[in-house]
């Protein structure tokens, strides 16, 4: 996922090149089924098994089983792999997509307060990123 070894004991890391721009795709795929603040944050430094977190609030169960199937959809449109797992579905409280090299985490508001990873994960790092600009 992140290493490539360049000499014997060397080990050198870095992104898969097209993490942020998937990651901040899943992004834009919550926003047109309205996922509120919603996140990206840049954790590859932190932790090892994963570039990104994305992270979505969402008003109920049934609006968090919109967002995951729209962001499941979008980047299966581009030509992605589709996530390796998902969890949480049946309770749907907080929906957790592993993409492998990001992970997509929908929430109902209360859950993700009471999670709060936002705070947990304070110190990594957020991506920039807009969404899509919709045709007129």
């Amino acid at each position: 996922m992140l290493a490539v070894d360049d000499a014997p004991g060397d080990r050198l890391t870095r992104p898969v090149p097209d993490v942020r721009a998937r990651a901040t795709a899943a992004a834009r795929a919550a926003v047109e089924k309205q996922g509120a603040e919603i996140v990206v944050l840049d954790v590859g430094e932190i932790i090892s098994i994963t570039e990104a977190f994305v992270i979505v609030s969402a008003n109920n169960t049934r609006q968090v089983r919109t967002i995951v199937e729209e962001i499941e959809a979008s980047l299966k449109r581009d030509a992605g792999p589709g996530p390796r797992a998902v969890e949480g579905l049946d309770d749907a409280s907080w929906v957790l997509m592993d993409y492998g090299d990001f992970i997509v985490h929908v929430f109902l508001a209360d859950t993700r307060a009471y999670y709060d990873l936002d705070r947990l994960w304070a110190d990594a790092p957020r991506v920039e990123w807009e969404p899509a600009a919709h045709a007129t």
